[in-house]
């Protein structure tokens, strides 16, 4: 049955519409009635009838891997529309993550896939101090760094203020042998502060706050750099900064003042800083109230630190997590079954795809929100639909914590038909979990094992979505040619890991050295474990 959108009817079969030819592309009938937008669907495709379908109207990707577009002077004239609307959506917030390979791609409101660094340079070259637009070029680079990462970012930034702001307005009055961060600048001859334009200057002020809140330790550099040249004709833009944060939070935000705790936030710095008095319920409810007024407020950032200060220094009995502030909120608010709900909700407003702690190490990065999933999830499956969700957003290269917490968790609990779909969710969720031989302990019995088989056939339901089968996923390396994998090929990477963190070594070879080390009872089970998910059926079935 289709639909003919010009007599507003279904028909019965393609003939009785005499417009249409034997060759006719029926996509041109069905995209007459099916008004989606493309970044809804999914790179290079559009929805119909609940499925995905090829978006044909699209040139052929022509990168090395086969994920984007490549700006190639032979076909700069076909892409230069589709890269030019890309670098729009990512000004109006329209842009999607394509996967999590690296380099990055985003796709655009069309569907087209182009590289991060392309965009980036591309916008950059173009810009210049006397006409840039400082709520766009913010807009631009925030939503970029959102869907990729600040170290794919800063460089290109940096290198246009050198060229806009610096060389354009300051002159370097010292040894021309020292590093850019480490010399004086003062105005060059006959440009007044005035002069300097200030959407500039506001720009110049994002991206040293940015380098502050998201760069590595030594960038600190970068950002005194940026601050002290906006210093030179604006202090009172830097100072505003640094006490006031944008003045976009309300009043009552930026500082909070109570009989149990104060508090203060600073947007531009993405830093709430509490301090308690006590530990009772009252106050630990007004805390978490005051981070979610915060957290729903639009313009505070959603990667930030919290920095908590309380009378007692007590922390979740989890081994590993880092003793910090927000380690210590959380232990002391779960105390109080009656803040189980708020500390629910702080989770689900924190929670965002790509964002992290900020004043945590690179080693022990978290999403915001994991101290509080941490804390309700070790108490039972009531929060496990919390920490479900909380592991489909954890990703790589911002999130590190789960792995403490996932070894926590099955200490407590086992491995069980409710505990292995959450175990191996949060095995996929990060990149190089480690191997124990606690876990293989833990699985060595009949249930448990039942559990890990009933995960294998739902594992399509249970892999993160930015789950991938990348095995050598090396930013110094040159991608290499297009190797698409099947999804049977990439749920039998998936299984292969589970396998490995559980077994280790002995994983390996169709797990040929677990099976004969198994015990009697369990010698028809663990054969079913390592049976490759790619197997033909017959295969499958004669190894079962």
């Amino acid at each position: 049955v289709l639909w003919d959108y010009r007599a507003n009817k279904y028909i019965q079969r393609p003939e009785q519409v005499g417009f249409l030819q034997p060759a006719l592309d029926l996509r041109g009938l069905f995209m007459s009635c099916v008004r989606l937008p493309l970044w809804q669907c999914g790179a290079g495709h559009f929805l119909l009838f609940g499925k995905r379908w090829p978006d044909m109207s699209l040139p052929k990707r022509n990168s090395a891997d086969g994920r984007c577009y490549w700006m190639k002077p032979e076909v700069q004239v076909e892409l230069q529309p589709l890269f030019d609307q890309c670098i729009q959506d990512a000004i109006d917030g329209r842009i999607t993550r394509l996967d999590s390979l690296w380099p990055p791609v985003v796709v655009s409101s069309q569907g087209a896939p182009f590289e991060v660094w392309q965009l980036l340079r591309a916008w950059t070259e173009i810009q210049r101090a006397e006409t840039l637009d400082a709520e766009k070029a913010i807009a631009f680079s925030e939503n970029l760094r959102r869907q990729s990462r600040w170290g794919e970012i800063d460089h290109h930034l940096l290198d246009m203020l050198k060229r806009e702001l610096q060389e354009k307005y300051f002159v370097a009055t010292d040894n021309e042998d020292d590093r850019f961060w480490n010399r004086e600048y003062s105005l060059k001859p006959g440009i007044r502060a005035e002069e300097v334009p200030e959407p500039l200057l506001r720009f110049a002020c994002y991206v040293a706050v940015s380098y502050k809140v998201y760069g590595m330790d030594f960038q600190y550099l970068d950002t005194n750099y940026l601050f002290g040249l906006v210093e030179k004709v604006r202090p009172d833009m830097v100072k505003k900064l640094r006490d006031h944060g944008t003045d976009r939070l309300p009043l009552n935000l930026q500082k909070r003042k109570t009989d149990h705790f104060t508090a203060s936030a600073n947007d531009a710095f993405a830093v709430i800083r509490i301090t308690a008095r006590d530990n009772t319920e009252e106050c630990c409810h007004e805390v978490l109230n005051y981070l979610c007024e915060l957290l729903e407020q639009e313009v505070f950032p959603r990667s930030y630190a919290v920095e908590f200060k309380g009378p007692e220094k007590s922390y979740l009995p989890i081994t590993g997590l880092p003793k910090k502030g927000v380690n210590q909120l959380f232990a002391c608010a779960v105390q109080y079954p009656g803040l189980h709900p708020l500390m629910e909700r702080y989770a689900r407003l924190a929670m965002r795809q790509y964002e992290q702690y900020t004043n945590l190490s690179d080693e022990q990065c978290a999403l915001p929100g994991s101290f509080a999933v941490f804390a309700l999830g070790m108490l039972g499956q009531e929060w496990q639909q919390l920490v479900w969700d909380y592991l489909g957003l954890c990703d790589d290269e911002h999130s590190h914590l789960q792995e403490k917490f996932l070894r926590a968790y099955v200490k407590r609990f086992g491995f069980t038909a409710d505990t292995v779909p959450m175990f191996v969710r949060g095995v996929l969720s990060m990149q190089n979990m480690k191997y124990s031989k606690d876990y293989a302990a833990w699985m060595a019995n009949a249930e448990s094992l039942d559990a890990l088989l009933e995960a294998k056939i739902h594992l399509s339901e249970i892999v993160p979505s930015g789950f991938s089968s990348d095995e050598d996923d090396d930013d110094d390396e040159e991608p290499t040619l297009e190797t698409e994998s099947s999804p049977e090929e990439v749920l039998q990477y998936a299984w292969e890991t589970v396998c490995y963190v559980i077994w280790g070594k002995a994983s390996a070879k169709g797990g040929q050295k677990v099976v004969e080390s198994a015990p009697e009872e369990l010698k028809e089970l663990y054969p079913q474990i390592f049976v490759p998910i790619t197997a033909n059926p017959e295969e499958r079935g004669s190894l079962l």
